[in-house]
């Protein structure tokens, strides 16, 4: 099969031949509809912190079609489409049976959209309705970070909400919180470029951050936010988003920052700031983006900005480093 492979840092990923991947027992293998490309996926192969192995095929954000199940498997069957978590548990341990595979201490990864076949878990398959799209399917993913979060922040009735950041997974915690309890949401970020998406998935409003920023917020959601989720992932973000919260007001990290993010911890003592990191998803989560789609909620496919060939992949990576004007691109393995 073709697959782009991350060779390593400072290096361009390069598309080459790779062995058919097989099942093994209680697996199956998909053909890759669509993949999307994760800030993750950019991060963590910059040599500026920790990276994925060298020469590993990445891509976690996919969907596609059954065209090989293993030994044992019973739900599913060639001709599926289905999405998947890119992680696995051992299915017995405190980790697996609170929902928590990826904090499994025998977690296996199941990453590898970014080829043509790839191998996924039976048990954190999720099957995708007719109505949806291999695209819908792709975006179940970073849907299921975002609900992870906004589930964990507990939302009550009418909570004011600030998302700082406005990319996938800051769109994402938007449209949830507004589906989840909270009154008004603001969305917030550097630019004005993700307004319209903003809006589109739920925003009541979108101000600029930079000087004047808590002015703004304060006059958008009439009152300091009772809740921020910080989803951009960028050294100084939880800082400034403590800046921003009001007193007992609750923080949630979605952005996944893999760089040291200095905060002054009497700050948040003198508000009495409740930090809380949320990590990955769960089966039901990603359950629950797939029915919420299915039910006509399809606001997500504004995150959408392109589709491409495999081909191109390397190209748009480096091209994602630097300034841009996407959102969420979606990889093809087979166009």
């Amino acid at each position: 099969m073709r697959a782009a492979v991350f060779k390593e840092a400072g290096k361009p990923w390069v598309v080459e031949e790779r062995p058919d991947p097989t099942p093994g027992d209680g697996e199956a293998v998909i053909k890759v509809g669509r993949c999307g490309i994760c800030g993750t996926d950019l991060n963590m192969t910059s040599g500026k912190g920790y990276d994925f192995p060298c020469d590993t095929i990445l891509g976690h954000e996919f969907s596609g079609e059954v065209v090989a199940i293993g030994k044992g498997v019973t739900s599913l069957k060639v001709g599926d489409r289905v999405t998947a978590l890119p992680a696995a548990g051992c299915g017995a341990c405190d980790m697996c049976r609170a929902g928590q595979v990826v904090m499994c201490p025998n977690m296996s990864p199941y990453a590898g959209g970014y080829a043509e076949y790839m191998r996924i878990a039976e048990r954190t398959a999720v099957q995708l309705p007719a109505a949806l799209s291999l695209n819908d399917g792709a975006l179940v993913e970073p849907l299921a970070v975002g609900l992870h979060g906004v589930r964990l922040a507990n939302l009550p009735l009418g909570a004011k909400v600030l998302v700082l950041g406005a990319g996938a997974v800051g769109l994402a915690a938007t449209f949830w919180a507004k589906r989840l309890g909270a009154g008004r949401v603001v969305a917030a970020s550097r630019s004005e470029r993700r307004r319209d998406m903003a809006l589109a998935l739920g925003a009541d409003d979108y101000v600029l951050t930079g000087e004047g920023e808590a002015e703004r917020v304060t006059q958008a959601l009439d009152g300091m936010p009772d809740y921020v989720f910080e989803a951009a992932g960028a050294v100084g973000l939880l800082q400034q988003s403590i800046n921003l919260v009001k007193p007992n007001g609750h923080v949630i990290s979605l952005g996944f920052c893999m760089a040291p993010d200095p905060v002054i911890p009497g700050i948040s003592t003198f508000k009495q700031v409740k930090l809380t990191f949320s990590m990955a998803w769960t089966v039901p989560e990603f359950q629950y983006a797939v029915d919420m789609l299915d039910s006509g909620h399809v606001e997500p496919r504004h995150m959408i900005t392109s589709n491409i060939g495999l081909d191109a992949l390397p190209d748009m990576i480096e091209t994602l480093r630097g300034p841009h004007n996407e959102t969420k691109v979606h990889v093809d393995p087979w166009a």
